[in-house]
């Protein structure tokens, strides 16, 4: 129907979906260490609030044929300024497979190191939290109370742990 740098429209029959353009695709990073969890805090402009999720970025957006693992650790270092030493692939989840075509990889993040503050790039105005995994249901009720959307993903953090 329609395509952008980033997404296009399609419809199958009177099916109508949204989808990742140039075979983009995503990773959502799982970091703990120490007992913490590192989440992230954003303007999320569909939805036009702030979003608490975890660390996740587009693989293959800038560089075509990066691989997950490179694209999800170069994500993590900028957007919270951890750097991990090794990324687990954990296997491929649809988020709203109803109305998006898109798939994520989740990957978990190893041996991390603190290099920088993180933040994202340039607009992206990011917020880490480092928070004690004993603590992450509280934190994120409070988030949810104080008006902050809070992504789905983050029920693997309030669930029994494979982590």
């Amino acid at each position: 129907m329609w395509a952008g740098r980033y997404i296009t429209a399609k419809r199958r029959g009177k099916w109508e979906y949204v989808g990742r353009a140039r075979n983009i695709g995503a990773a959502v990073i799982v970091a703990i260490a120490d007992d913490h969890v590192l989440l992230v805090e954003q303007y999320r402009v569909p939805l036009q609030a702030q979003c608490l999720e975890l660390p996740a970025g587009l693989v293959g957006d800038e560089t075509e044929g990066e691989d997950i693992a490179t694209s999800a650790a170069r994500e993590l270092e900028e957007e919270t300024g951890w750097r991990p030493d090794h990324i687990e692939l954990l296997g491929t989840y649809a988020s709203s497979p109803g109305m998006v075509s898109e798939t994520f990889t989740l990957v978990k993040a190893h041996g991390l190191t603190k290099v920088g503050e993180g933040g994202g790039v340039e607009g992206e105005d990011i917020t880490v939290h480092r928070i004690a995994l004993a603590d992450v249901p509280a934190f994120i009720e409070r988030k949810r109370r104080d008006g902050i959307v809070i992504d789905v993903k983050l029920l693997l953090l309030l669930g029994p742990s494979i982590f």
